[in-house]
């Protein structure tokens, strides 16, 4: 698959959703406090 969302959790606990295409990050959301948080803002 060339592209998808990944929702990760950074040093700080929040999580945070990055958009990759061929394995290359594209971009990356603001941090969220929780996961629903971050599955709704794709």
């Amino acid at each position: 698959m060339p592209h998808k969302f990944e929702i990760h959790k950074d040093k700080k606990g929040e999580y945070r959703v990055r958009f990759k295409y061929n394995s290359e990050t594209m971009f990356a959301t603001e941090g969220y406090t929780n996961k629903s948080s971050a599955i709704a803002a794709i």
